[in-house]
C-alpha cells in the first residue's frame, strides 16, 4: 500500500483513469509544460535507455512508460520529490522499467553511465534568480522554478555527459532564454534541430518553447509549427486537448 505523506493527493494522470499520480499543492504538482514535453521528445519505442534530469515527481517517466518498453530513469535532488517520484513507481507497477536516483545533475552519478542513454529529457528550472527578494517563498517551488541548486549550463552539461553520442536531448524552456540555449547547445556538441514556440492563443507572445538537440549532429534546425493552447472562447484548441488528453 502506498502511503501519502502531509498534504499529498492521489490524482489521475491520464484521461483514462489507467495511471495515478501522487501530488502536492505544497511540494511539487506537474503542469502543463511536463505534458508537453513528454509529447515532444523523440524516443525508441521497443527498446532503449532514457535519462529524465530535474524529474520532480517522475511525471515525464510516466508518461513515456505508455508509449515505450525502454528503461527510464529519473534523477532529483530534492528529497521529498525524490520520495514521491518512487512512490509513483510503486503506485503504478513500474519498477522493472522505471528507476528514480536521489542526486544532484551537477556531480556525475556513479548509477549513471555516461554518454550511454539515447533520450535524455529535462524540464528545468527557468528563472534566473538575481536576488533573494524575487524567489518564492516555499522552498520546493524556488527549487524547482528558479537557478538555485543549477544554473541552465549546469543542466546542458549533465545532458551532453550522459547522451550518447547521435542521441536526442529535448527541453522544455521559456522563449525568452532561447538565445543562451542555442549558444549553450552548440558549445556542449548538442546541435539544435528541433524547436516549437507555444502560445497560450493566437494574438499572444509564446510562453513556452520545446527544444530538440542531436549530440555531435550537423547544422540544421526545423522550425515547427506554433501549438496554440486555447480558443478565443477559453476552451482547449483540438491539438492541444488530443496532447493533453493523450489522444494522438
Amino acid at each position: 500500500m502506498v502511503e501519502l505523506i502531509d498534504d499529498e493527493r492521489f490524482d489521475y494522470l491520464l484521461a483514462d483513469e489507467s495511471m495515478k499520480i501522487i501530488q502536492s499543492p505544497t511540494a511539487f504538482s506537474f503542469s502543463l509544460d511536463a505534458v508537453l514535453l513528454a509529447h515532444f521528445a523523440r524516443i525508441p519505442i521497443k527498446r532503449g535507455s532514457i535519462l529524465d534530469l530535474c524529474t520532480g515527481n517522475g511525471v515525464i517517466p510516466l508518461l513515456l512508460s505508455k508509449r515505450t518498453n525502454a528503461t527510464i530513469t529519473g534523477l532529483e535532488i530534492q528529497e521529498r520529490i525524490f520520495s514521491m517520484a518512487k512512490r509513483n513507481i510503486e503506485l503504478n507497477n513500474l519498477s522493472d522499467q522505471l528507476d528514480i536516483i536521489h542526486g544532484d545533475l551537477k556531480e556525475k552519478q556513479p548509477l549513471l553511465s555516461q554518454s550511454s542513454f539515447d533520450v535524455v529529457t529535462c524540464n528545468p528550472p527557468y528563472f534566473q534568480t538575481p536576488s533573494q527578494n524575487e524567489q518564492n517563498q516555499n522552498d520546493f517551488l524556488t527549487i524547482a522554478r528558479h537557478e538555485v541548486f543549477c544554473t541552465l549550463e549546469d543542466v546542458i552539461k549533465a545532458c551532453k555527459l550522459y547522451i550518447r553520442p547521435g542521441g536526442k536531448v529535448s527541453m522544455v524552456h521559456r522563449p525568452g532564454r532561447l538565445v543562451d540555449i542555442i549558444e549553450l547547445f552548440r558549445k556542449h556538441r548538442l546541435e539544435p534541430k528541433r524547436l516549437r514556440f507555444i502560445y497560450p492563443k493566437r494574438g499572444k507572445d509564446a510562453n513556452m518553447l520545446l527544444v530538440e538537440g542531436v549530440r555531435d549532429g550537423k547544422a540544421d534546425l526545423k522550425i515547427l509549427p506554433p501549438l496554440y493552447i486555447y480558443n478565443e472562447d477559453g476552451a482547449y484548441t483540438k491539438e492541444a486537448e488530443d496532447i493533453i488528453y493523450d489522444r494522438t
